[in-house]
C-alpha cells in the first residue's frame, strides 16, 4: 500500500497562485462558467495573509490553493443566488466547509455557475448562461455543479465545491476528466447551502487528482452545531479496501443506457479494477436504480418545493425547473409519508443486495449529450445522465467518481458506491483503479504493531483486514525485547521486555476503536496487548506477556526470519 497521509502544500505562494488563477480565468474565456469571481484586490490581500502566517511558522495544510464554490454554497460578502437572480442574499458567514478550507489556507476565488436551485444534471438550466465542457464546447458539462467542475478542469481553480443530490458532484466530474467525491450524508455539514432536497444534499469536491480530493474532504469533515444533520465517524469506522476485494458490477441487460462509444471504455475500466486483485461478480442492480425514481417521480420532490417553491413564479426561474417542481403539487402529505417508507425499504433491501460486496462499481453517467440535444428534450435527457447516480444519495451510501477515458471528446467515468461510513473503501479502489497514491481521508483513531503471525502475507494478516485495519508501515522495537514463539495453530510470537534483549521488525496498522476491541476479545492466553517501546523511542501498542512461554527465538532477530 501507498499510503499520502501528509501535508498538500502548493509549491506556490498564496499570492502566485492567485495572480496565476486571476490570468488564467482572463486566458479561458468561459464566463459562463462562473456567477462572480472576487475582485483581484480583495484575494491578493487575502492571500498575502496566508503567506505572513505561513511564514510565521503557521500550518496551513491548504495554503497555496485556490477553489471555487458553487453559487449555492454560502461565501461572506458574495450574493447566493442558486442561479436565480431573483433568490439573491448576501450571507453573512460562510458556509461551514468553506469555512474550514479557508482556515486551512484556501482561497476562494468566486462563486460558480449551477443548474437553477441545483435542479438538473446537464448544467443548461442557468439564466447565466448553459455551462460548456472543458473539452468541447458543443457538449454539456454536466450539472448541476456544472460551473465548479469546469473551473477545476480548465486549470483554474485546484479544486471546487459542488453539491449532490442526485449525481451533482459526480456527472461532472465524468464529463470533465475529474476526481468526484461524495461522502456519506452528514460527514460534511451543509449548514450555509440553499437545500434542494435536504435530506439528501451532500457537500462535495472536484479536483483533478484523488489526494487533493481527499484532503479537502477531510478539511471540511466533522460534525457541526450549525447543521443538526451533520454526522460523526461511527467507532466502527472501515479504514481500508481489502486486499482482494468483492466487487459487484452490473449484468449487460442493466448497461441498455449506456452509449455505445462508452462500452469499450468500461470494459476496460472493470479490467483495471480486476488487475488490481478485485473479484468482479454480476449483480442485478435494477432494484437500485428503481429505488431512484422516487427521488423526482414520487413525492420526495415535496422537499425542493418546501426549499424554494415560493420562487418558481419569478420572471428568471427556468421553466423545466419551475415544472418539476411544481409536481410536488400533485402529493399529499399521506403520499410522502408513504413514499418515505417505501424508501426504508429500499434501503434495507439494498443493504441486503449488496452484502458480501465491498463496493458497486457503476458508469458514472451513461452519456454525454450535446447542448442541442438537451435543448431537443430537457427532461427526458437529464433523466438518462441519473441513471447510475440518483440512488445512492437515498441509500444512504457514499460515491467515489473518477475518470476513466474519453471517446472523442465525450468525457467518461466511473464511480465506487459503498455503504455509509464506508468512503476510505471507495477511496482505496479508485486509488488501486487509477494506479495513484491512496490518501487517507477516514480518521485513524488507534494503531497497533504486530511483529508476527499478523504481518502481511502472513496467515493471520487477514484478521487485521478483515477488520477494516489499515496498513501504516514498517517499524522496529527498541532494543530492548526478546521474542517468544507459541507452539499454537498457526504459530504466533509476543515479545517480552529484558534487559538482554534486542530490536525486532515488525508493522503498524491502525484500526478503529471498536476494531480494536474485537480485536483484543479474540487473542488468546498468555498473548495480551500492551505498550511496546519502538526504536525512535515512542511506544505502541503491541503483542505482549508478563512473563516468558514458548520458545526463545531472540537470535532469529524477528518472526519472518525464524519461519524462513
Amino acid at each position: 500500500m501507498n499510503d499520502q497521509t501528509g501535508d498538500l502544500v502548493n509549491s506556490a505562494s498564496a499570492t502566485q497562485r492567485v495572480k496565476a488563477a486571476l490570468a488564467r480565468i482572463a486566458e479561458a474565456e468561459r464566463p459562463e462558467a462562473w456567477i462572480a469571481v472576487r475582485g483581484a484586490a480583495d484575494l491578493l490581500a487575502e492571500a498575502a495573509r496566508i503567506d505572513a502566517a505561513v511564514a510565521a511558522g503557521a500550518v496551513l495544510p491548504l495554503a497555496g490553493t485556490v477553489f471555487a464554490a458553487k453559487d449555492n454554497i454560502d461565501v461572506a460578502g458574495l450574493a447566493t443566488t442558486a442561479g436565480a437572480p431573483s433568490f439573491a442574499y448576501t450571507p453573512g458567514r460562510d458556509a461551514t466547509g468553506v469555512a474550514r478550507l479557508r482556515a486551512a489556507g484556501a482561497v476562494c476565488l468566486g462563486k460558480t455557475n449551477l443548474d437553477q436551485f441545483a435542479t438538473g444534471l446537464v448544467g443548461t438550466r442557468s439564466p447565466f448562461g448553459a455551462v460548456r465542457a472543458a473539452a468541447d464546447p458543443e457538449l454539456i458539462s454536466g450539472g448541476s455543479s456544472s460551473g465548479s467542475a469546469v473551473v477545476v478542469a480548465l486549470g483554474i481553480a485546484d479544486f471546487a465545491l459542488g453539491t449532490d443530490t442526485a449525481g451533482s458532484g459526480r456527472v461532472p466530474a465524468a464529463l470533465n476528466g475529474l476526481v468526484g467525491v461524495k461522502a456519506t450524508l452528514g460527514l460534511v455539514p451543509v449548514d450555509g447551502v440553499v437545500p434542494a432536497c435536504a435530506s439528501y444534499d451532500c457537500l462535495t469536491v472536484f479536483a483533478p487528482d484523488l489526494a487533493l480530493a481527499a484532503k479537502a474532504m477531510g478539511v471540511m469533515t466533522g460534525p457541526s452545531a450549525a447543521d443538526p444533520a451533520s454526522r460523526s465517524w461511527p467507532a466502527d469506522t472501515v479504514l481500508a479496501a481489502p486486499p482482494a476485494p468483492r466487487v459487484a458490477i452490473p449484468r449487460p441487460a442493466d448497461l441498455a443506457p449506456l452509449d455505445p462509444d462508452f462500452r469499450p471504455l468500461w470494459e476496460a475500466a472493470v479490467d483495471r479494477c480486476e488487475a488490481t486483485g478485485a473479484e468482479t461478480i454480476e449483480l442485478d442492480v435494477q432494484p437500485l436504480l428503481q429505488a431512484a425514481l422516487l427521488l423526482y417521480e414520487g413525492a420526495l420532490v415535496a422537499e425542493r418545493f418546501a426549499a424554494f417553491g415560493a420562487h418558481l413564479d419569478a420572471d428568471d426561474t427556468d421553466p423545466t425547473v419551475a415544472a418539476i417542481v411544481r409536481g410536488a403539487l400533485k402529493f399529499s402529505g399521506a403520499d410522502l409519508v408513504a413514499d418515505q417508507q417505501r424508501l426504508r425499504s429500499a434501503q434495507q433491501h439494498a443493504a441486503s443486495l449488496l452484502d458480501g460486496f465491498d463496493a458497486l462499481l457503476l458508469p458514472t453517467a451513461p452519456l454525454h449529450p450535446t447542448l442541442a440535444e438537451v435543448a431537443a428534450d430537457p427532461i427526458g435527457v437529464n433523466a438518462r445522465m441519473g441513471t447510475y447516480t440518483n440512488f445512492v444519495n437515498l441509500l444512504d451510501m457514499a460515491a467515489v467518481a473518477i475518470p476513466a477515458g474519453t471517446a472523442g471528446t465525450k468525457g467518461f467515468g466511473v464511480s465506487l458506491i459503498v455503504p455509509a461510513f464506508h468512503d476510505q473503501v471507495a477511496i482505496d479502489l479508485a486509488a488501486r483503479i487509477l494506479d495513484t497514491q491512496t490518501p487517507l481521508y477516514a480518521p485513524a483513531a488507534t494503531e497497533l504493531v504486530v511483529f508476527g503471525a499478523h504481518m502481511t502475507g502472513m496467515p493471520l494478516n487477514h484478521q487485521l483486514t478483515g477488520l477494516g485495519a489499515r496498513y501504516a508501515g514498517e517499524v522496529r522495537t527498541a532494543p530492548a525485547y526478546r521474542m517468544f514463539a507459541l507452539d499454537t495453530k498457526p504459530p504466533k510470537p509476543f515479545v517480552i521486555r529484558a534487559d538482554d534483549g534486542a530490536s525486532f521488525p515488525g508493522e503498524r496498522w491502525q484500526l478503529s476503536p471498536a476494531a480494536l476491541g474485537r480485536f483484543l476479545a479474540a487473542l488468546p492466553a498468555p498473548m495480551s496487548l500492551g505498550n511496546v517501546e519502538l526504536e525512535d523511542g515512542t511506544w505502541a501498542t503491541g503483542f505482549v506477556a508478563n512473563q516468558a512461554a514458548g520458545q526463545d527465538i531472540t537470535a532469529a532477530g524477528g518472526w519472518r526470519a525464524h519461519r524462513r
